[in-house]
């Protein structure tokens, strides 16, 4: 048996550059591609403790001697609000592009 939540959410993946001043909680206004003239809102629900690459199966390990630093993208949790995909629940489906966009204070 599985326990599951009825929520839409999707992970975003922010530089690490970006969360400076983001928090959980603020207002996320999101986009996707399959319906370009619908703005969905949401919220930050959570921000990972770590970047993508600490989570892969074979994170990248540069034993080269050179330092080159890269940008890590951090996965953002943002939670689609209930209100604003009404009428879309059923076409919304795993696997979809969105853009995101987190409004910071």
């Amino acid at each position: 048996m599985a326990i599951v939540d009825n929520q839409y959410w999707l992970i975003a993946n922010f530089k690490e550059t970006q969360l400076e001043n983001m928090r959980p909680g603020e207002t996320a206004e999101i986009k996707l591609d399959a319906f370009p003239h619908h703005t969905f809102v949401g919220r930050v629900d959570s921000i990972s403790p770590a970047s993508g690459a600490q989570f892969a199966l074979l994170p990248p390990d540069n034993a080269t001697g050179n330092f080159t630093k890269v940008v890590q993208r951090i996965p953002v949790k943002v939670v689609f609000d209930q209100k604003s995909i009404q009428g879309y629940e059923s076409r919304i489906t795993p696997g979809m592009s969105a853009e995101v966009a987190v409004e910071v204070k």
